[in-house]
């Protein structure tokens, strides 16, 4: 059966404004995603069939109370490819777990996105005109079908506009403080920011974009990072708000990422990276010091 391993890496929010509301329901977002070295692994294995046959099977540190049934994020994306295509699959799908759920770092998102990049291999397919079913299946899917490191993203996030970027890049400090937290309920709680602040928001966002396209040194750029869902989060989740509390009194400029629940602070390099993963290291936490980039590692 054709088989293909790729990583699929988590990412992190280095900016997050909410600009909107749609009639929906749903919010509308100007952010700025960065890949990074944490990754789930996969293995697929596909080919085209008389009758549908979908398997997933779980390892990993994280796997731990996922299902595998076809509710499971990652069988839902072998189904939007087949519909796509007009395709009937046996197939078979490995998960390596190493990213935490529910912590604002696009696990399973990631795991969405990869399976259906790794169908479009096995299958000769161009994996952007999925763009669409991907936003269906959850507004940062899409992201993870494009290979680049950094990218911009509006609408809901599923509007995505990739940033070249010139190195070197810092290196990131992550705490987990093993704490889910519920998407929904943050976007419930958040207050809509006034259009003046919205504004100011999206000029610094320009300028963090900027920055790093020019490869400017961490200095110059660390003050622009932003998360607007940090008002929503930080006085309810008092486990996030801890880690933001130790990031700041080991002399770090913690943000919070995505929805969270996961808080990280950028270093300039490695040594940097690991003398502060050591200080944030504490009973019920998961720390990872990692880079950026997540696609590069893929092999037949």
């Amino acid at each position: 059966m054709p088989y293909i391993s790729l990583s699929a890496p988590a990412k992190v929010n280095l900016f997050l404004e909410v600009t909107g509301k749609l009639p929906n329901g749903y919010h509308e977002l100007a952010t700025l995603f960065a890949k990074i070295s944490l990754a789930d692994k996969l293995e697929i294995e596909a080919l085209p069939a008389e009758k549908e046959d979908l398997q997933l099977t779980l390892t990993g540190p994280l796997a731990a109370g996922l299902e595998t049934g076809k509710d499971n994020l990652a069988l839902r994306a072998v189904r939007a490819f087949e519909e796509e295509f007009g395709l009937t699959l046996q197939a078979h799908i490995h998960l390596e777990k190493n990213i935490p759920f529910g912590a604002g770092l696009g696990g399973g998102s990631s795991d969405a996105g990869t399976v259906l990049r790794g169908l479009c291999r096995l299958f000769g397919k161009d994996p952007l005109t999925l763009l669409p079913r991907a936003a269906r299946l959850g507004a940062d899917v899409p992201l993870f079908l494009y290979p680049d490191t950094f990218l911009k993203g509006e609408g809901i996030g599923e509007k995505l506009t990739p940033i070249t970027a010139k190195p070197p890049f810092p290196w990131a400090v992550l705490v987990y403080p093993d704490t889910a937290v519920p998407t929904k309920g943050v976007f419930a709680r958040l207050q809509r920011p006034c259009h003046a602040d919205v504004l100011t928001n999206l000029s610094n966002l320009d300028r963090l974009i900027y920055s790093i396209r020019e490869g400017q040194p961490l200095p110059q750029w660390q003050h622009l990072l932003f998360n607007r869902l940090e008002e929503a989060v930080l006085p309810y989740e008092c486990s996030v708000r801890n880690v933001k509390e130790d990031f700041s009194a080991a002399g770090a400029s913690p943000l919070m990422s995505g929805s969270g629940s996961t808080v990280f602070a950028l270093t300039p390099d490695r040594n940097q990276a690991d003398n502060l993963a050591g200080r944030m290291k504490q009973k019920g936490r998961k720390v990872f010091t990692v880079r950026f980039g997540g696609n590069k590692d893929e092999n037949n």
